[in-house]
């Protein structure tokens, strides 16, 4: 196993999604703009498992590109990738600038397009994998326009990769977090984590394009 590769790699949701993948023996590469980013491969580390950290921005192609390869020179072509970041705010239809809105719909939508286009056909070409985008608003919320803008963006987006690279043995989905994490709660991390790690081992006749989380911790 080649293992994951993580975009948007913080605390919380992705640094759960990390913890699931390496408790079954696959390395992970995880990728974020912060320099948190090495303390979450540290900590992986610390626990027996296989982590590097890089660097990039979601909305800098080349430089997600980039850190895409040093992945791949670092564990080989992944068997998962799993795009994580987004710009989460409260902001209500008219508050944003249109640049604002620009910025965020790069980093909710179009990094993931980026990273599975440049990604899938290697992973196609090795026998297939498995695309997953953290999805959220299932319902728009004017409190949060430029968030249910993005998920909506990105429910499409699961659409269009599975119609172009499932063909290839590609599985894509969307997993939608209804609810605000909690550590703790029927709305903890590690709980929402568990579908990614089923998504991936599901069998090809069986393969689920999408699965909601709603927790008792409202957004």
């Amino acid at each position: 196993m080649s293992g994951a590769v993580i975009i948007g790699a913080g605390p919380g949701l992705a640094a759960a999604v990390a913890r699931r993948f390496t408790r079954e023996g696959l390395p992970v590469a995880l990728i974020a703009r912060g320099a948190g980013v090495a303390d979450l491969a540290a900590a992986i580390e610390t626990d027996g498992g296989k982590a590097v950290a890089l660097r990039a921005d979601a909305t800098d192609g080349s430089a997600l590109r980039a850190a895409l390869d040093a992945a791949v020179d670092a564990h080989g072509v992944p068997d998962v990738l799993v795009y994580n970041a987004a710009i989460i705010q409260r902001d209500r239809p008219g508050e944003l600038s249109r640049e604002q809105h620009l910025r965020a719909w790069e980093v909710n939508v179009l990094g993931a397009m980026d990273a599975a286009g440049h990604l899938a056909p290697a992973m196609a070409g090795h026998g297939g994998g498995t695309i997953l985008l953290t999805g959220g608003m299932p319902l728009p919320d004017a409190r949060y326009a430029s968030l249910s803008l993005g998920k909506a963006g990105l429910r499409a987006l699961t659409a269009l990769l599975d119609q172009e690279y499932r063909p290839g043995g590609i599985h894509v989905a969307t997993v939608i977090v209804d609810c605000h994490m909690v550590p703790g709660t029927d709305s903890d991390p590690d709980l929402v984590a568990e579908h990614y790690w089923r998504l991936h081992q599901q069998p090809k006749e069986r393969w689920q394009q999408e699965v909601v989380h709603t927790g008792s911790t409202p957004v």
